[in-house]
């Protein structure tokens, strides 16, 4: 059963290292969280180290770009791991083909930049959906429209047998007041449809590989075991977390506030009701990071 903290100071000690999610954690799509913010500061004030993990399709320098603009401090975080760097990496090794139909908002063309850390990177080509040869997702186009608008085109792609790359799987996030869907329900969609969708953010195990890449990169080795992932998402940051064998505090006053009666803290008994519908056992939970 997963044990209710206070704050994170309650249990930081313990781990050399946090993987952080962003939204629903460190800010709200709209603006800094201040508590969490000054949490993660006073933790590396401490020695730790903060790799922020997030399912963003964007690159790093997109994401740090984001940051700035509401308003999260350098001094909050180490590194940055995104879903979008390790989906690119795929992309650009082939792994849906050289021709792609991409689906996802005009401002993600960033995600097909060049990526200089990969040797003989394939040259990929944006096509229409009748010359693809697969599919890459950032996002839907409308976030507030419901991803079975896109049922007749991935019916088209099905038919034609082709993988569809999902760089965010997130379901949904919420922009401040305001829940949008994520490329991971257009991939939820396109499998439950008899498509083959590709994953490589939470809780997939690429992204990861790509975080404690960039945590060595910092200089020091760290066991899994001195790792503590941090999320409000009980399928993403929790459920990959578990399948890393990493200790994880999940955030139940983000996408599960209203399941778990999440004021200050989460009702002990809904939570208890709504970790056990989803199978999930965090080590332990809080309302809000802080």
């Amino acid at each position: 059963m997963t044990r209710i903290v206070e704050t994170l100071s309650e249990i930081s000690a313990q781990y050399d290292a946090l993987f952080v999610d962003l939204w629903g954690c460190v800010h709200n799509g709209v603006h800094a969280l201040p508590e969490a913010v000054a949490a993660l500061q006073q933790y590396r004030k401490e020695g730790g180290k903060v790799v922020l993990v997030t399912n963003s399709p964007r690159p790093r320098a997109g994401v740090q770009k984001q940051l700035v603009h509401f308003g999260v401090p350098d001094d909050a975080w180490d590194t940055i791991a995104t879903s979008g760097d390790s989906a690119r990496s795929a992309m650009f090794l082939g792994t849906v083909g050289q021709k792609v139909w991409h689906i996802g908002y005009p401002g993600d063309d960033r995600f097909f930049e060049p990526l200089h850390l990969i040797e003989d990177p394939m040259t990929i080509e944006q096509v229409p959906l009748d010359q693809a040869e697969g599919i890459v997702c950032t996002g839907p186009e409308d976030p507030l429209a419901d991803p079975s608008v896109m049922r007749p085109q991935f019916l088209y792609a099905k038919q034609k047998g082709l993988k569809l790359l999902c760089a965010n799987p997130d379901i949904v996030v919420d922009r401040g007041d305001v829940r949008e869907w994520c490329a991971g329900a257009l991939a939820k969609l396109y499998t439950e449809m008899g498509g083959e969708s590709l994953y490589f953010g939470k809780p997939h195990p690429p992204i990861y590989d790509l975080a404690r890449r960039r945590l060595a990169a910092l200089g020091r080795g760290i066991s899994d075991d001195r790792i503590l992932a941090i999320g409000d998402g009980v399928l993403t940051d929790i459920a990959g977390a578990m399948g890393e064998d990493i200790d994880s505090l999940f955030i139940s006053g983000g996408l599960a506030a209203s399941e778990t009666k999440t004021g200050q803290q989460p009702d002990p008994n809904a939570l208890t009701a709504y970790l056990q519908k989803e199978m999930s056992s965090p080590t332990y939970t809080i309302g809000q990071l802080r």
